[in-house]
């Protein structure tokens, strides 16, 4: 187990399936996640990726199997952790402001029931600085656009200063800009040391984004290092008939 599982991994998965009313939803994943990876999650629609993450994160209850962050349970390493929900998930008409939300990520070190100080707030601005949008620190969050309301919750994902990064689909809906942004934050963090796992939809970035990959499709189809699992067979195995979707995937592959 322990060779199998090597305790410095990030990320180790053992055996992990999730059902809901019986019906698996993930099956049997094993994975173990080497630091300092951009790892992209890609699979089709219903492919359990939100799941993954979820069950990974304690937020849902695992029917088998269990997760280690750096060779602990995740409920002893979960201060290693930063988590970017989706976006469609976050009530957004709560009154706060996005410094407010910031500052949130500094509670597990600041504690529950000690007010935010200077230092918190500090290092929220920081946060919102590094996602480009400082200027809107005093800003409610209902009236941020989607793209400015992504880039809060990575900010509060970098006040936390994680060492593992959960995001569940972080590009959805956003502009371009904001999705370079983003990028551009993930190898910064990466190059840093960290170790960023993201719900990804478009097959023709992979190659682009990614230096990690993760095919599931209920299970794992396969896992790897982008320049040698993201291929067409396991795009096939794990997509099917989806003929134009895959040649579009194809192409990227081509450059790549």
């Amino acid at each position: 187990m322990a060779h199998e599982h090597p305790p410095d991994c990030p990320l180790s998965v053992h055996d992990l399936t999730v059902a809901y009313q019986r019906k698996p939803v993930i099956w049997d994943v094993d994975l173990n996640i080497p630091e300092g990876k951009l790892v992209g999650i890609v699979g089709p629609n219903g492919a359990g990726k939100s799941t993954l993450l979820k069950a990974c994160l304690d937020l849902i209850p695992k029917t088998s199997g269990w997760v280690h962050i750096y060779g602990q349970p995740y409920r002893t390493n979960r201060h290693l952790v930063g988590y970017v929900p989706q976006r469609e998930s976050v009530d957004w008409d709560f009154p706060v402001s996005a410094l407010d939300v910031v500052a949130m990520g500094t509670y597990r070190r600041l504690g529950w029931f000690r007010p935010v100080g200077k230092t918190e707030k500090s290092l929220a601005m920081e946060a919102l600085e590094k996602v480009g949008i400082a200027h809107l620190s005093g800003r409610q969050i209902s009236q941020l656009s989607g793209g400015q309301q992504q880039r809060v919750f990575l900010a509060r994902a970098l006040a936390q200063e994680a060492r593992v990064y959960f995001m569940d689909e972080p590009f959805a809906a956003v502009d371009a800009a904001t999705e370079q942004a983003i990028v551009t934050l993930l190898q910064e963090l990466r190059d840093s040391g960290r170790t960023c796992l993201v719900v990804h939809h478009d097959l023709a970035t992979v190659p682009q984004y990614f230096d990690w990959l993760i095919f599931l499709n209920l299970r794992v189809v396969a896992s790897g290092p982008t320049a040698e699992v993201f291929t067409e067979d396991n795009l096939r195995k794990t997509y099917g008939g989806k003929l134009s979707l895959l040649d579009h995937a194809a192409e990227a592959i081509r450059r790549s």
